[in-house]
């Protein structure tokens, strides 16, 4: 299995905007494209005065799920992400490995 991790440190002042529109549109689209069998979202346990950050992992079965979802959805839902809260975030990805 492959995890799919998005690290995104969100300014404070839209914080609970961005949480709610995570949860409720931006991580129910990902999910919908049907490359993802699981994903959880977690609270990175550091203070910062610039904002909170979170790990966002989706699971894919294997890597030719994650092309895919690369290749076919992901420039458009990361463009829909920075539309939304343009220079109020900072994000980054890593592909991780189930061993």
């Amino acid at each position: 299995m492959i995890i799919y991790n998005v690290t995104i440190n969100i300014n404070n002042e839209v914080h609970d905007e961005w949480f709610r529109w995570m949860k409720d549109i931006h991580i129910p689209e990902v999910m919908a494209t049907g490359y993802f069998i699981d994903w959880k979202m977690c609270k990175v346990l550091v203070e910062e005065d610039s904002g909170t950050t979170y790990s966002i992992q989706y699971t894919a079965s294997n890597m030719v799920d994650l092309q895919t979802y690369q290749r076919e959805h992901s420039l458009r839902l990361q463009q829909a992400h920075a539309d939304k809260f343009k220079d109020k975030y900072v994000a980054f990805r890593t592909l991780l490995e189930v061993v």
